[in-house]
Parts: C-alpha cells; sequence; structure tokens
C-alpha cells in the first residue's frame, strides 16, 4: 500500500498561500467595517495611519498609507468610532491579516463637523481665540485691504458698499483663491504681504456663500495663525449669516457675510457729514453764548465808576496811602516813646551802680603807684605816697600818720 508524502511548506508559503485566498475572495476585496480606534499611531515619518479597529467583543489591526490618510478631514484618534472602507488582506511579514483602509468616516457626526470641532477646540487651548488679543477697528480708516476671490460676487458687494458709505478711503485688492487645493496658502501669502508692507489700516478677508467643504479653506490652521499674528485688525466675512468657520473666531472681527463687512470696516459718510454738521452748529452756539457773556462783563466793568472817572482810582489810592503813613507814623512814635523810657530806666540803673555816684556825695579812693586800691588803714605805712580818685579829679598824697 502506497502513501503519499506530505507536502512541507516554508512559513513564507504558508503565508503567501493565505494571503492569496484572502485577495480571491470577491467579499473581501471592498468591505465597510465599523469599530472603535485604539493604539492609534501616525507615523512622523511616512505619514502611514497605524490601528486597530475594535468592537465590545473583538478586534483587527488595520493601516492606512499616506496616499489615503491625507484625504482625511478630522483627526484620528483612540476612542472615536468610525466607519473604514478596505480590503482585508494579510501582512506576510507579521504573519496576521489585516484591513487596509482606503476611506475613513466618523460614525455619526460628519467628517468636516468632527474636524472643525477637533480644530476650534485645539485653537482654542492654544489661546487663538483670546478676546484679549483682539484689536480694535479704526473708527476712519484710509486704506482697507480686501483679500478675496476676483470673480466671485464678494468682491463686488464690499467695493459697492465702500464706495457708497466712505468714499474716502482707498481700497487695496489682494485677489486669491477662496476654495479648492492652495487657496489657504495664497490667503496666508496675502496677509503677510499686507502687514509687511503696512499698506492698510483694516483687512477684509473672506468669500460669498457655499457648502461646507466650499468653505473648508477658512478652516486652515495654518491661516487661523496668519490671521491672529496680522499687526493690521482682521474683520471674517465668510458665506452666510449662519456660516461659522475657524476664520471667524481667529479674526479680530466677524462679520456675516461680505457685505456686513464693508458696513463694519468703515463709517457711514452721511452720518459723518451729520454729526460734523451738529458738532459745527454746537461750536457755534457754544462760540457765541460765550461771546455774549464776554459783552455782558465788558460793559459791566465799562460801566464802572472807575473807569469812567479814573482819578476815583487813584483818590483811592492816596486815601489808603495816606492812611497807611498816618498808622506807621503813630507806630513809630509810640516804638521810639517806648525805647526812650526804657534807655532812661536803664541809665538809672546804671547810675546807681556807678562808682563815680559814689565818689559825688564826698567820697574818695586810694591807690597806691601801682594801682592797687588800698581797702584798709593797716595797709598803709608813714611816708608811703598815694593817690586820691575824687569825682571830679585826682591829687597824690603823703602818709604822715596813721591811726
Amino acid at each position: 500500500m502506497l502513501y503519499n508524502a506530505p507536502l512541507v511548506l516554508s512559513v513564507s508559503q504558508l503565508n503567501r498561500y493565505v494571503k492569496s485566498k484572502l485577495d480571491a475572495d470577491e467579499n473581501l476585496y471592498n468591505v465597510f467595517l465599523t469599530g472603535e480606534i485604539s493604539n492609534f499611531t501616525n507615523h512622523y515619518k511616512t505619514g502611514h495611519f497605524y490601528f486597530t479597529l475594535k468592537d465590545e467583543s473583538a478586534q483587527v489591526k488595520a493601516v492606512m498609507f499616506k496616499s489615503n490618510a491625507a484625504r482625511v478631514k478630522f483627526q484620528p484618534q483612540d476612542g472615536l468610532r468610525v466607519i473604514v472602507r478596505g480590503r482585508v488582506s494579510l501582512y506576510e511579514a507579521g504573519g496576521s491579516y489585516q484591513v487596509f483602509v482606503d476611506d475613513m468616516q466618523p460614525d455619526g457626526a460628519g467628517a468636516l463637523n468632527l474636524a472643525f470641532e477637533q480644530l476650534k477646540e485645539k485653537l482654542e487651548k492654544a489661546g487663538i481665540f483670546d478676546p484679549a488679543h483682539k484689536k480694535a477697528i479704526p473708527r476712519y480708516p484710509q486704506r482697507i485691504g480686501v483679500i478675496t476671490s476676483p470673480t466671485g460676487a464678494a468682491i463686488q458687494d464690499i467695493l459697492k458698499i465702500l464706495g457708497r458709505r466712505y468714499p474716502l478711503a482707498e481700497v487695496i485688492f489682494a485677489p486669491v483663491l477662496v476654495q479648492g487645493e492652495g487657496a489657504p496658502e495664497q490667503m496666508i501669502a496675502a496677509l503677510q504681504a499686507f502687514n509687511r508692507k503696512s499698506c492698510a489700516d483694516v483687512l477684509i478677508l473672506g468669500r460669498g456663500g457655499g457648502s461646507a467643504e466650499d468653505l473648508w479653506a477658512f478652516n486652515d490652521e495654518k491661516l487661523a495663525y496668519a490671521v491672529y499674528a496680522s499687526e493690521i485688525p482682521v474683520i471674517s466675512a465668510v458665506g452666510h449669516e449662519t456660516d461659522f468657520t475657524i476664520c471667524d473666531f481667529a479674526a479680530d472681527l466677524r462679520a456675516p457675510t461680505p457685505s456686513a463687512a464693508a458696513e463694519l470696516a468703515v463709517p457711514d459718510a452721511a452720518e459723518v457729514r451729520a454729526n460734523v454738521y451738529a458738532l459745527q452748529n454746537r461750536l457755534q452756539r457754544s462760540v457765541s453764548s460765550l461771546l455774549q457773556n464776554r459783552r455782558y462783563a465788558y460793559t459791566a466793568l465799562t460801566e464802572r465808576g472807575v473807569l469812567q472817572n479814573p482819578s476815583l482810582y487813584f483818590d483811592a489810592l492816596r486815601m489808603r496811602t495816606a492812611d497807611l503813613y498816618r498808622r506807621f507814623e503813630a507806630l513809630q512814635t509810640g516804638l521810639l516813646q517806648k525805647e526812650r523810657l526804657r534807655l532812661s530806666e536803664n541809665a538809672a540803673k546804671l547810675q546807681s551802680l556807678s562808682p563815680l555816684a559814689v565818689l559825688a556825695r564826698g567820697y574818695a579812693v586810694a591807690s597806691r603807684a601801682d594801682g592797687s586800691v588800698v581797702r584798709s588803714a593797716n595797709a598803709l605805712q608813714s611816708g608811703e605816697t598815694l593817690k586820691l580818685r575824687f569825682a571830679d579829679g585826682t591829687a597824690s598824697c603823703v602818709v604822715n600818720e596813721i591811726s
């Protein structure tokens, strides 16, 4: 009895065989799967997405190559439920089957809506929408920069309203793409050029209405940063009143439509003119009232007696001067009398204490030749010469006897 020899395969041959079976199954070539993303990785070098798609009881590995990943409008992340479309095949080197994803959509909210909310939350945390950073729109701008499509209705509406409301302002137009590939880059370049040249006082950035896809260029992250970094105030005017874009939140002022942006950018010349006339009338009335008051004051002054008869003024001064002189003279006389009395009192005191006054009463002072005063008879010697001082002169004498 003959037995067939068993077929021995290498691992590579087995994986290749299983892969061929999976690739040949039309049911696995274009499948739709729903599940929750986990272990998500966005490879920074290749741009490929690697993740696991799972439900309550099972999971499968998945990969989305860069060419397909670039079309995803939102940012995949762990815990997000998605619907993917792709093919099921085997990764031979790893020996595991996986889903090669061609398209991905969020399960529930639309992809654009999810991408919008994700970017809005990210930029809000970064402070791009902070009201403290927003600049005031100048009240009377001299130059207005407009960044929009040259073929859309928005530019015509803006120019028409600016020309009607405030023809004094100069309009500088920067034509750009407002949708499709390259639109964000052109708008960024226009913003930077206006700021670099400082050739506008306020900027209007926007376009007319359209679908969410048409307006998507205004949800670009780099464009939001460019609007935030602009030193010139930016008015965002995208779509209709119900349309909101990331630029609306990043701009210094959001206008519901391009026409409304033109109205917000400039004052109404007719209203300004009316205000000027009103201020002019108020000024004229104020000046007239002031002049009238000054006339009344001048008349009151000129009717005073001193201006009618200037001698009255000098008479009053003479009377005041004479009064001051009399007061000074009386004060001077009283002061002199007081000082004379004080001098007499001091002189009397000095006189009472003066030795000369004692001598004037008949006394004399005896002193020796050296000037020393003789204070006692016991200090004298017979034959000694003394000098006697009287009130009216001096005399020399000799001591004959001491008793």
